[in-house]
């Protein structure tokens, strides 16, 4: 049994010897291969590594490629090897796998077959790992080094491209500068050509500019990629940014050399404005600068711009318009238009007169420098709305349209806050916004302004109704009733309790802006005009679909007049601002102005206003009259405040009555007599007087014009009184209402209402004749209307 056993093991001993004889045999077949493999890779893997970076040359780059692509062949020839090298250890161990235990330590010193088999299994294990990682981190940065070097290759050879084309494109700009003349040897009737033509040409060289920072967009992304350009290029590169910077530099200090020549010697000479007119025309000038035309052909001289001449003429066929605010909005309008003023917004005129220094605005300004403000406002208003302006036209015309309105004298001198005012008041911006600048040009640093600052305002604007021979319907040259109109209104609007407070200016009152815009909102007569323009451009696109009942316009375009007497009586701007009228269609009663589509809501409230006017008598139009704009007091009235020229009188009177009294006095004070400030104030004294003796002559004049309409009044009254007792039989008529009712049909004798409607009509005509001689004596009375009383005493502006 023993010798039985003892075999048995032996035989067991010699069969795991050969087992383990063969495996041994099989796992070094495999760790030799795998360790070449492994070591292999990694000296590729630094072959791979030693081709970065990439320096930045096409010729260098592509070189590169070409051998990155003999390494990729090279690692690919190699894979089948390795992968079936792979495929066996994986074989390998399938067939012998092993246990995650812990390896025996150094102090064992018997080592189990089975565990040195699990060990060299083990071992086969981590060498195929390392193996197949090495293998594909060596196939990924392959690939991501051939995409490397491919990209960088199309951006050098864009690089290239551009850097040559820029190459080429500045020295044909160099060339072109080459040519220029020197600014002292160019015609002054050239600079502007000449201008032009720089700003073309730095115009043409916009694509270069943006070729110039593509290819330092594209050096800077190689930079960031660590492909750094080769010095060539690099040197190249800087060459081409140094003269790019030179060639802007030169265009840019030739532009400004051209524009300051232009400035000192071309609208100071204005050579530019002499092409705004066409043969037979020549543009003169003046000794004091101001501009005249001659007609060569009828050997004429004017003042006028041909073409201002032609709008004037046209403005003549406005003057069929009745209603003076109109008719001088309508003009404006044409005349903004002439002067395309109305593409000028505030802003864009604000930024010209802070570039001009502007101020302060009671500074005096010659024609240059109005000049130079006009062409640059021009200018400026081509180069933000992109349209052609002939700014020679524009500027000439409208110098002369500042220059009719302030400097009819043609002194060429205008102060700044004149121009600022006629630009102001013409540009295309918000009535409100206009007012509010104009208020500030006045103001104080703390935003107040005294009676005397807002005199000077509404003198200025005034002056531009006046040109166009409207300011007799808006109180006339005279401000003063409008600056009382406007703080009392302040006055009226503020509390007693707070009055004390108001603010003020130097001890005396003043008022805010806030204040002004809230008395100017109200339209005030001397400055309804402006607000009508306003009114004036927003309806000239509008249109209602309603048709005019007097010419049967359907839609009415621009202003809509509904009547709120009479429903479904609608009026065209032409007829009613004409007085045209159909029959049965009186213009006499209320009426309401749309310069905007109506709304339902609208409707809804002018309908019942109608039907409530239904109900109501012309005698109650006439005590209830409604105007578009706040009238003001005349200085003829009773209730006015003394004015800066009767005080003065006051006070001069009261020096002569000093002197009289005590002549010892005045003769033993001979600096007093030789003082010129007192002969300044005699001879004012002596002028006032006749402006005194004159008022009072004409004062006594209108006294007695006044009597003998009292008495065509008492006469007519009495006519008047005698035709109603003859309409009634013995009864007295007390009202036009009872006289109508007289004339009714139910009376039984038809003659009779005849009679009476005739004569009727001729006291109406009589009345009508007495109150236009009570208007022409008195024109500046309380009550004076903008529009005719016939008409617009019962029109409520919307």
């Amino acid at each position: 049994e023993m010798n039985l056993c003892w075999n048995e093991i032996k035989k067991k001993s010699h069969s795991l010897r050969a087992r383990l004889e063969a495996f041994s045999d099989h796992s070094g077949k495999l760790q030799v291969p795998l360790q070449e493999i492994i070591d292999w890779l990694g000296q590729k893997d630094e072959e791979l590594s030693a081709q970065l970076p990439l320096r930045g040359d096409v010729l260098l780059v592509q070189q590169e490629k070409e051998t990155h692509a003999a390494f990729m062949e090279e690692v690919k020839s190699r894979g089948p090897y390795i992968y079936s090298v792979l495929e066996s250890a994986q074989a390998f161990l399938s067939q012998h796998p092993f246990e995650e235990l812990e390896e025996p330590t150094s102090e064992s010193k018997d080592v189990s077959p089975r565990h040195r088999i699990q060990n060299i299994s083990r071992f086969v294990w981590k060498q195929a790992n390392v193996a197949s990682e090495l293998w594909e981190k060596l196939t990924a940065r392959c690939v991501d080094q051939h995409r490397h070097i491919e990209r960088t290759l199309e951006q050098l050879l864009e690089i290239k491209g551009a850097m040559e084309e820029l190459s080429t494109a500045l020295d044909q700009a160099e060339s072109v500068r080459e040519t220029w003349e020197p600014i002292g040897d160019l015609f002054i009737d050239s600079l502007p050509e000449h201008i032009q033509s720089t700003k073309l040409f730095k115009e043409e060289l916009s694509p270069m500019k943006d070729g110039v920072k593509v290819v330092n967009d594209l050096a800077h992304q190689l930079a960031i990629s660590d492909v750094h350009l080769s010095m060539e290029n690099s040197r190249t590169l800087e060459q081409i940014n140094t003269r790019w910077k030179q060639l802007q530099a030169s265009i840019n200090e030739r532009l400004k050399q051209l524009q300051d020549a232009h400035r000192d010697f071309g609208p100071g000479s204005q050579h530019f404005l002499s092409s705004s007119v066409q043969v037979p025309w020549e543009r003169a000038i003046s000794p004091n600068k101001v501009p005249y035309y001659i007609n060569h052909q009828a050997q004429t001289t004017c003042w006028d711009h041909p073409k201002m001449t032609e709008l004037y003429q046209t403005l003549a066929d406005l003057n069929n318009i009745k209603f003076s605010a109109y008719r001088t909005a309508m003009k404006l309008r044409r005349v903004q238009k002439a002067l395309r003023l109305d593409m000028v917004t505030l802003a864009t005129a604000l930024e010209i007169f802070n570039e001009h220094d502007l101020q302060p605005s009671d500074r005096a300004m010659d024609v240059v420098e109005v000049i130079h403000c006009l062409t640059s406002l021009y200018e400026r208003l081509e180069e933000e709305r992109g349209i052609l302006v002939n700014v020679p036209l524009c500027v000439d015309m409208s110098l002369n349209w500042l220059l009719n309105v302030f400097d009819s004298g043609r002194s060429g001198k205008m102060r700044a806050l004149s121009f600022k005012t006629g630009i102001a008041c013409l540009c295309g911006t918000e009535v409100k916004e206009k007012f509010q600048y104009l208020f500030s040009q006045v103001a104080n640093a703390g935003g107040l302004c005294d009676q005397r600052h807002l005199g000077v305002l509404l003198h200025e604007a005034i002056q531009v109704p006046r040109q166009l021979g409207e300011v007799a319907a808006f109180g006339g040259s005279n401000v003063e009733p409008s600056i009382r109109s406007c703080f009392r209104f302040v006055s009226a609007v503020v509390p007693e309790h707070l009055l004390p407070s108001l603010p003020q200016s130097h001890g005396k009152p003043a008022i805010e802006a806030a204040q002004f815009l809230e008395w100017a909102n109200l339209e005030p007569q001397s400055m309804v005009w402006l607000a009508v323009l306003h009114r004036v451009t927003m309806a000239e696109q509008v249109k209602h679909q309603t048709k005019c009942s007097v010419c049967r316009q359907c839609p009415i375009k621009g202003f809509r007049y509904r009547s709120l007497k009479q429903f479904n009586v609608d009026i065209c701007q032409t007829c009613f601002l004409t007085g045209r009228a159909s029959k049965g269609n009186k213009l006499h009663y209320p009426i309401m102005e749309y310069y905007t589509p109506t709304t339902s809501s609208e409707n809804m409230r002018d309908f019942a206003t109608t039907l409530k006017n239904k109900f109501r008598s012309k005698q109650y139009f006439s005590k209830h009259p409604q105007r578009g704009y706040l009238p003001v007091q005349s200085v003829l009235e009773a209730d006015f405040s003394e004015t800066i020229l009767q005080g003065e009188l006051r006070r001069l009177k009261w020096q002569h009555d000093e002197a009289v009294e005590s002549p010892t006095l005045a003769t033993s004070s001979p600096e007093s007599v030789q003082d010129p400030r007192n002969e300044e104030l005699l001879a004012e004294a002596r002028i006032l007087r006749q402006h005194k003796s004159r008022l009072e002559t004409r004062m006594q004049i209108l006294e007695d014009h006044n009597k003998q309409l009292e008495s065509q009044l008492h006469r007519l009254r009495e006519l008047l009184l005698q035709v109603q007792s003859g309409a009634q039989g013995g009864h007295k008529v007390r009202d036009e209402d009872e006289i109508r009712f007289a004339m009714s049909p139910s009376l039984s004798s038809l003659q009779q209402t005849d009679e009476v409607e005739a004569k009727t009509q001729e006291v109406s005509v009589c009345l009508e004749d007495i109150m236009e001689k009570l208007r022409s004596a008195f024109p500046n009375s309380r009550g004076t209307r903008v529009k005719s009383p016939s008409l617009v005493s019962y029109c409520s502006i919307r």
